[in-house]
């Protein structure tokens, strides 16, 4: 598997927070900031993907969460 790399700067504050992390969980830092990288784009994905069918959804009278649950329940 080919790997990148990237290489960031980060404030004394979220340097601070990064190396507690570390330490608190037993994983290295760059772990973590993989680990946070990825959920931060899965999370950019979701929304867009919701952006994009929320249209559907609304035209079909979805227009809440619990709307999405009553109709799977």
């Amino acid at each position: 598997m080919k790997t990148g790399s990237l290489t960031i700067r980060l404030d004394q504050d979220l340097d601070k927070l990064l190396t507690k992390a570390s330490k608190r969980s037993g994983k290295n830092r760059s772990e973590i900031a993989r680990e946070a990288l990825r959920r931060q784009l899965r999370l950019e994905q979701f929304e867009e993907l919701r952006k994009r069918i929320m249209p559907f959804a609304e035209a079909r009278g979805i227009l809440t969460d619990e709307d999405i649950f009553s109709q799977i329940s």
